[in-house]
């Protein structure tokens, strides 16, 4: 992934050194286990152990001879091992550690990624709660509808955010296995009891029947539960970039000092971070489709996977990991214009509150039919400053159903609903329990 789109903490996962180091820990867990089953020497076994951080620059000149990095990877190994060399690697394949170790950098990925991610569901449930009674315009098809609040709306997109984490945690717990069952996975050269041991040692689950490989269709569903992740951060920021527009004005993202909208209008303030991550969420959807793709290998196993993998597993996590944190930024620099949706909601002269009419016209005795149609007469019908109030008050039929008291009640200034409120109350509550499960589960 470029640069301009990575954070540290994820991009150190999945560096080359992390990488070979990962590869590493599983060819020790292996050691040790089979020094225990007296598979290999103890002495082998503990030399191995011995084996620190590798030179990734070796390591590429050996695969320059080899054109093979695992084997280039071994021979590292075995050097270092001296003596014990011809131990390392024993009874295995190359993708027994390659997979494993890939295991292993998902689930590292998961402990970065959810750590942020719950930081952006604790930014969702503040504005959620601190919102709940700033009154504004609902808008379907791009139009006025009815009157919600700005914390009910953002309380829709935390509980979204709540079934989104759900489905990424299951995603990432079936993609972390590990395989230790040889060439074609049938344990050719090992007991299946090392594989239960080692996967273990290394906090994953050991995989039930794998081939060559660990089944794509795990590493498919996890990419796949990125791109729908991503659809969240989308349908997020677009809802942004919709209010930030000139005619509507109703937030703002944070715009610091000395920064520049655009080189030629001065004027200029865009809803950057909110386009970017538009973007941002067109390619997850691009490396789903090639999760997707990689499902289907021949017999027990090709390489067509693998160049795939070296792109999209790196990038994919590095870049919802950066999308994620920058989602969140932009809504704790979000300025809220509170007396801008108040005004845009005026711009409407009432006819946001058509609905209530409607029900209370119904609940007065005429047809549903009858309402309708009147109250669609009157909005598409009023003068140039009338509003659909006034319109109510010099209507014959109006002033004979409702009193002035009744209208004006009707059509006062809308105020979150207690069950508005009770929504909003119970989804943040439920993200409070994901919060405290997760704390519990990195004790």
């Amino acid at each position: 992934m470029i640069e301009r789109y990575t954070r540290a903490e994820m991009a150190n996962v999945w560096s080359d050194e992390s990488r070979w180091a990962s590869l590493l820990e599983v060819e020790k867990a292996v050691a040790r286990v089979q020094a225990r089953m007296r598979i290999i020497p103890q002495k082998a076994s503990a030399k191995i152990q011995a084996v620190n951080k590798l030179s990734s620059a070796n390591i590429k000149k050996r695969e320059q001879i080899t054109k093979h990095d695992v084997i280039a990877f071994v021979q590292e190994v075995a050097d270092k091992a001296q003596d014990a060399g011809r131990y390392v690697h024993f009874g295995l394949t190359s993708s027994d550690v390659l997979d494993t170790a890939m295991s292993l950098q998902i689930k590292r990925s998961w402990s970065i990624f959810s750590a942020e991610l719950l930081k952006l569901g604790r930014q969702l449930s503040s504005m959620s709660k601190k919102y709940k009674d700033v009154a504004c315009a609902g808008r379907t098809h791009g139009m006025h509808a009815e009157p919600t609040t700005f914390g009910f709306k953002l309380a829709g997109y935390l509980s979204e955010w709540i079934r989104q984490y759900t489905r990424l945690e299951v995603a990432f717990e079936e993609a972390s296995t590990g395989k230790l069952s040889g060439a074609v996975g049938c344990y050719s050269n090992l007991p299946a009891e090392l594989e239960t041991k080692v996967c273990k040692e290394l906090g994953l689950k050991p995989e039930w029947i794998a081939t060559q490989v660990i089944p794509r269709d795990r590493h498919a569903q996890l990419f796949s539960a990125l791109a729908v992740y991503g659809g969240f951060i989308e349908r997020l920021s677009v809802e942004l970039r919709h209010l930030q527009r000139s005619e509507l004005q109703e937030v703002t993202e944070g715009f610091s000092k000395g920064q520049k909208g655009s080189s030629a209008m001065p004027h200029k303030k865009n809803p950057i971070s909110a386009e970017n991550l538009t973007g941002i969420s067109r390619l997850l959807r691009g490396y789903a489709l090639s999760a997707l793709e990689n499902q289907a290998l021949w017999h027990e196993r090709d390489i067509s996977h693998s160049s795939v993998e070296r792109v999209i597993l790196p990038d994919g996590m590095i870049l919802v990991h950066y999308a994620t944190a920058r989602l969140r930024e932009l809504l704790e620099s979000l300025k809220i214009n509170d007396s801008k949706m108040a005004e845009n909601m005026s711009l409407s002269r009432g006819m946001l509150m058509s609905s209530r009419l409607l029900v209370e016209m119904v609940s007065k005795g005429l047809t549903r039919e009858e309402a309708y149609e009147h109250v669609q007469s009157l909005s598409h019908n009023l003068g140039r400053d009338q509003s659909l109030s006034d319109a109510c008050l010099e209507d014959p039929v109006m002033r004979e159903l409702f009193s002035r008291q009744e209208l004006a009640k009707i059509f006062a200034p809308s105020k979150a609903s207690a069950t508005v409120k009770e929504k909003i109350q119970f989804v943040c509550k439920k993200f409070d329990e994901i919060s405290r499960s997760h704390r519990r589960g990195n004790k």
